[in-house]
């Protein structure tokens, strides 16, 4: 799962009822195979995020 800087990422809710989680990759760490993104998401708060099946990249532009 391929995301530079810029990109959206819509994590989806892991239950039935629970919200979905919006932000933007602000950094890329690790490796192209293993990457770890920083986020900051809509309500303020960062988080580095190993992708996996429930993340959605929307690239920028």
């Amino acid at each position: 799962m391929h995301a530079t800087v810029g990109d959206r990422v819509r994590i989806h809710g892991r239950i039935v009822g629970a919200a979905e989680r919006v932000g933007e990759v602000i950094e890329v760490r690790g490796s192209e195979e293993n990457p770890l993104l920083v986020v900051r998401y809509d309500d303020g708060h960062q988080a580095i995020l190993a992708p996996g099946g429930d993340c959605e990249i929307l690239h920028a532009g």
